[in-house]
């Protein structure tokens, strides 16, 4: 189970190790070492730095996992694009071809289940199904050779072109903000908090729980942007959909 994909639990988890990083730091300062106001200056600096370090990181991990959401709605207008173009191609194809095109409403079908179906618990049956139907859509096109070479190479190309509108949509789907990152980004926010915790003047824990909650909210606004199935805001296949509706009877 990828905890990548379920956001809440980013968010609570980050907010208690946060929490408690600031504890930590103002057990630290208490029991250990004091601040004095001679370094407080000093300290000062580098608590500025650390925060500034700790925006940067955030911003840039909005960053990819806006442009990845971005690239997997692009990717899915592609897709409806593809399939559309290919299902009125196959009306240039001499006799019968209302087995193909129902192979390909199927195949809308399978894509549409493939945004819509949450975490991946049917998705090895969908990626298997998909895989079969694109075997038997290219097999039903190969067959086709004895059609004019234009139109045959017309709907050949559109095929390809859908096929590799799937591989395109899998992939930005697989394209994902890198563990290395969120390790450093959590790393540097504990680092932060903790800061904060040993800097503070006045001890309580409503003083502790701004930063930890702010920085707890950024990184679920980022995870649930980069989970493409568990989070909040996802992908809705509204051009596959439409494309659903609109499509003629085979």
């Amino acid at each position: 189970m990828d905890p990548m994909e379920f956001p809440i639990l980013i968010l609570v988890s980050s907010f208690v190790v946060l929490f408690l990083a600031a504890e930590v730091g103002n057990f630290l300062r208490a029991k250990i070492h004091p601040l004095n106001e001679d370094e407080r200056e000093d300290f000062g600096i580098v608590l500025g730095a650390t925060l500034t370090l700790l925006g940067l990181l955030i911003g840039f991990s909005f960053s990819m996992a806006i442009n990845r959401y971005d690239q997997r709605k692009l990717y899915e207008e592609a897709e409806a694009n593809a399939i559309g173009t290919e299902y009125l191609r196959l009306g240039l194809l001499s006799g019968d071809t209302s087995k193909v095109r129902e192979l390909l409403k199927a195949y809308l079908d399978q894509r549409i289940l493939f945004y819509t179906t949450r975490h991946d618990g049917g998705l090895a049956k969908i990626n298997a199904d998909t895989a079969m139907l694109q075997n038997e859509l290219w097999s039903a096109v190969q067959s086709r050779k004895e059609e004019p070479t234009a139109v045959i190479v017309l709907t050949v190309t559109g095929m390809n072109d859908m096929l590799n509108s799937q591989g395109y949509t899998q992939a930005a789907w697989w394209n994902r903000i890198p563990v290395a990152a969120w390790a450093l980004m959590f790393t540097i926010a504990i680092c932060c908090n903790a800061l904060i915790g040993y800097g503070a003047r006045r001890t309580g824990w409503r003083l502790f729980v701004i930063l930890p909650a702010a920085a707890a909210i950024a990184f679920f606004l980022i995870a649930d942007l980069d989970s493409p199935r568990g989070g909040a805001i996802r992908v809705v296949p509204q051009n596959l959909l439409a494309l659903a509706h609109s499509l003629p009877p085979p």
